[in-house]
């Protein structure tokens, strides 16, 4: 799934893309990608000649900023978009098309028909699911190791599933929550209230260190992952652990461990990270 890093690539480069232009039609040929409204001719009224104004990010979330209304759009495991000229032949699995009034297309493909697309008043987006549960953004002021210690202090979950969970801090997937921890030497099935100031410390840096090294090299391409110029993310070839099952530890030699945390696949070394 896209994270924090990968879904910051996009919003980028559909900025030099989409904004300003108009959309004349839109077509859905899967409905179920639409959630709000649950009707899909009011979803495409409701675009019908608005302008895109901005697009932005909201942890894993996409933001089109139109005249009136905000289109929150979440990639989920494989969405992506491209800028196409109208006529071009689809690639399989398009599933919302949206026709510009200069002639080109931005179109959403789907492998796994995951993705998920809302609309709402501009300015309401914030107050109502899927975004009002969201924490803080990892860049912002508001992301202190303070923070971190009032969220963690009477929890009994794992810090792997606490940083999953987007209530305290967004925008960390599998990939990046194994990256920061293996960085500040935190054993991801640590009990999230055990960790000391200095531990907080260690990985709060971590968090913010670990994503700005990936968006500078936009994004991992793991799987399937390319931005909305078609582009893949180089982040990938600084990987520490996940993905390196069996490897040795850049730091000690020590194999890198794999086991499951909180249902995901998790990769860690035993030695550092004690």
């Amino acid at each position: 799934m896209p994270e924090l890093p990968e879904v910051e690539t996009v919003s980028r480069t559909l900025r030099q893309l989409v904004i300003g232009k108009t959309i004349a039609a839109v077509d859905v040929l899967w409905a179920n990608i639409i959630k709000k409204p649950d009707d899909v001719e009011q979803f495409q009224l409701h675009l019908i000649g608005q302008t895109i104004h901005e697009v932005n990010r909201r942890g894993k979330f996409l933001l089109f900023v139109l005249d009136d209304i905000t289109m929150v759009s979440h990639l989920r495991m494989e969405g992506r978009y491209g800028l196409f000229q109208n006529g071009e032949e689809l690639a399989p699995h398009t599933h919302v098309i949206f026709s510009f009034t200069d002639g080109t297309q931005l179109r959403y493909q789907d492998v796994r028909k995951f993705g998920t697309m809302h609309i709402f008043k501009k300015g309401t987006e914030e107050h109502t699911m899927p975004l009002s549960q969201l924490g803080v953004e990892p860049f912002s002021p508001e992301f202190t190791v303070e923070l971190m210690e009032r969220s963690f202090g009477n929890t009994t979950r794992t810090i792997k599933v606490v940083l999953l969970d987007q209530k305290t801090v967004v925008g960390l997937g599998n990939i990046y929550v194994d990256e920061a921890l293996f960085k500040a030497g935190i054993h991801p099935e640590r009990m999230a209230s055990s960790l000391s100031a200095g531990e907080l410390t260690r990985l709060h840096d971590a968090i913010i260190t670990t994503l700005q090294q990936a968006v500078d090299l936009g994004g991992s391409s793991i799987k399937s992952y390319v931005n909305g110029q078609g582009e893949m993310g180089m982040f990938q070839q600084q990987l520490t652990v996940y993905g390196r099952k069996g490897e040795p530890c850049v730091n000690c030699g020590e194999e890198i461990t794999k086991k499951v945390v909180g249902g995901r696949g998790t990769h860690f070394c035993i030695n550092c990270q004690k």
